[in-house]
């Protein structure tokens, strides 16, 4: 297959990224990869979508020497025609709004995406997961103000967990204690600076003292999964934030949580995603750059990313795989 990776920057990727470890396995399988860059995408003067991409033909020796190959940019970088890819793979958290809007147009002219951009965008507000019926999620309140935000705060005793609608990494994410009101209003302004000014408060779990298990789900079905243990001091259970990933296993009460959200992110055209899960609710999905596949392989000694690429391989349209590079590749000027 000829494969596009929309990321935002190449310099920022390193060995512990999905993005990396997926990229490999799709060399290593013998597709071509094409790393495209949030300023990369073009419309040209005849309406056609292309992008300016670092070029990967073979694959390194290892998802370090890729990940060292892209931060120094010593690869190939050409100007691609994006309609004649078989797979564009968005890579990316938060979406770009440009790139979604260029992504949305390369699937409205056949290319494959994943995930489907418009779905990915949707499932990323943590408003779409508190919407939906029949998921078992925390309770959760969805608003601009913070008068309402004091009243749910009030009525849960075991505090709040507050953050903007639109994040990741655990950005402005705050834990607020019952009736501190001033650490209410601090944590709220702070999440409303984030995206689209939205902020989500849910209940305190107590189950989250045990972690946080990151669930990592494809096609309707968990693949894999690892707990995740906050860091000294700290209430959030990200990685990026210190926290310490253990192996898990995956219970049939997760399973059963899980069954309930798959036809409903299915149906959005979401294929790949990470799901967090502490005791029986689910309080995040993860669909615009899921990772975790190098901490479940680590602990478990699966290869999710490899799996991965075999799925997408098993729906990619029937054409030579091997195509003249030129014929879809071509030096920049």
């Amino acid at each position: 297959m000829r494969i596009g990776i929309a990321i935002h920057r190449a310099a920022s990727l390193d060995a512990s990224w999905t993005t990396v470890h997926l990229a490999q396995a799709a060399l290593e399988r013998g597709h071509l990869l094409r790393f495209i860059e949030r300023q990369g995408f073009e419309l040209d003067p005849s309406g056609r979508l292309v992008a300016r991409a670092l070029i990967f033909d073979q694959a390194p020796a290892s998802p370090e020497d890729l990940a060292a190959a892209l931060a120094r940019g010593n690869a190939p970088r050409r100007s691609i025609d994006v309609e004649r890819l078989d797979l564009l793979m968005l890579r990316q958290a938060p979406l770009d709004p440009a790139v979604l809007t260029f992504a949305t147009l390369a699937r409205d002219r056949g290319v494959r995406v994943v995930n489907d951009p418009e779905g990915a965008s949707r499932v990323s507000s943590k408003a779409w997961l508190a919407a939906q019926p029949g998921v078992p999620t925390p309770p959760t309140l969805v608003t601009r103000s913070l008068g309402t935000a004091g009243i749910f705060h009030g009525q849960e005793r075991h505090g709040v967990v507050i953050k903007p609608v639109r994040g990741s990494g655990g950005r402005a994410v705050s834990f607020v204690r019952h009736r501190d009101s001033r650490a209410l209003v601090r944590a709220f302004e702070a999440a409303r600076e984030v995206g689209d000014g939205y902020v989500v408060l849910q209940s305190y779990l107590p189950q989250a003292e045990d972690g946080e298990k990151r669930l990592l789900w494809l096609d309707g079905e968990i693949v894999g999964g690892y707990l995740r243990r906050r860091a000294p001091g700290d209430f959030r259970h990200n990685l990026k934030r210190g926290g310490t990933a253990a192996l898990a296993q995956i219970t049939d009460q997760e399973r059963s949580l899980v069954n309930r959200l798959s036809p409903l992110l299915l149906a959005t055209g979401v294929r790949f995603a990470g799901l967090d899960v502490i005791g029986a609710s689910i309080t995040e999905i993860n669909a615009l750059n899921p990772g975790g596949t190098v901490h479940a392989d680590r602990l478990s000694g699966s290869r999710l990313a490899d799996l991965v690429i075999a799925r997408l391989e098993d729906q990619a349209p029937a054409s030579p795989l091997f195509a003249e590079i030129d014929s879809w590749a071509h030096h920049v000027p």
